[in-house]
């Protein structure tokens, strides 16, 4: 248990998020990695092999339950079937921990396959904590609320996102999950300073921290835009980052995310390796 605040059954090494392509070379070779995460919506079904795999991995690995369809920040009211087969997972899973998004991704009846940003308010807050409380209450467990990749800012908000995330964590007893890759990302789009928002973040609520990779483009005026692709491998600025965050918080369970256009596993296990190298303090 990490001393944060919040129960942790993750070691503070490194993680990665797990592709079946991957289930092979991991078992035999797991090299630096030290635990995995999986999507929760890709293990929410009744049995065949993705089932398999993991309650395999789950005997060798600590599991992490990363959920990216719950909607939390949703003006609705949650999904009570989505609410279900998520408790199932959780219940014959037993993950060493379980996480969420800071953003929401349904309106009415309709889904939307992306994870969209919310004003910074109080209307918001009281909101998005009511829906944590469900999910805490739904699962039995607190749970990690991840902080987002911006584009845009809202301008009706009134807090900062490290406030918003802090008030959160405080009203719900939830920890956070903080992404680098993410704060990088907004730093750039939106124009603050990087380091001012781990500054200002609540280390002591971190129970897991992401890395991963992003691209690069413009907008129509000719700033740089990042965009949160998870299909490359990380920048050094974002290793940067870490170094940064980790000197202030201390060791941390540190994921490599790695999603789309996904490299053979010695790519991968060589970020994970860089992680481990990252978690050793200097000196």
């Amino acid at each position: 248990m990490l001393d944060t605040g919040h129960p942790t059954r993750l070691p503070a090494a490194p993680g990665v998020g797990f592709k079946p392509q991957h289930f092979a070379a991991i078992t035999e070779n797991p090299g630096a990695v030290r635990w995995i995460e999986i999507h929760a919506e890709n293990y929410m079904g009744d049995g065949g092999r993705p089932l398999a795999q993991l309650r395999a991995l789950a005997e060798r690995f600590p599991v992490s339950v990363h959920g990216v369809g719950l909607s939390i920040g949703g003006e609705g009211p949650l999904d009570p079937d989505h609410l279900a087969r998520l408790k199932h997972l959780v219940s014959w899973l037993d993950p060493a921990s379980f996480s969420e998004h800071l953003a929401w991704s349904t309106h009415d009846s309709h889904f939307l396959n992306d994870l969209l940003p919310l004003p910074y308010t109080k209307d918001t807050l009281t909101r998005v904590a009511a829906h944590i409380d469900q999910v805490q209450d739904n699962v039995g467990r607190p749970m990690l609320l991840e902080n987002p990749s911006s584009y845009l800012a809202f301008d009706d908000s009134t807090w900062s996102e490290p406030e918003f995330l802090a008030e959160l964590s405080k009203r719900t007893d939830c920890g956070l999950l903080l992404d680098i890759n993410n704060v990088f990302i907004s730093a750039t789009n939106l124009g603050f300073s990087p380091q001012g928002y781990i500054d200002a973040f609540p280390l002591d609520r971190v129970g897991e921290v992401h890395l991963g990779g992003h691209d690069e483009d413009h907008d129509d005026h000719g700033a740089p835009l990042l965009i949160d692709s998870h299909g490359r491998a990380v920048a050094d600025p974002v290793w940067a980052l870490l170094a940064y965050t980790l000197a202030r918080s201390g060791p941390r369970p540190l994921l490599i995310e790695w999603d789309t256009d996904v490299p053979d596993w010695p790519v991968l296990e060589a970020e994970a390796a860089r992680a481990a190298h990252a978690l050793v303090p200097a000196g």
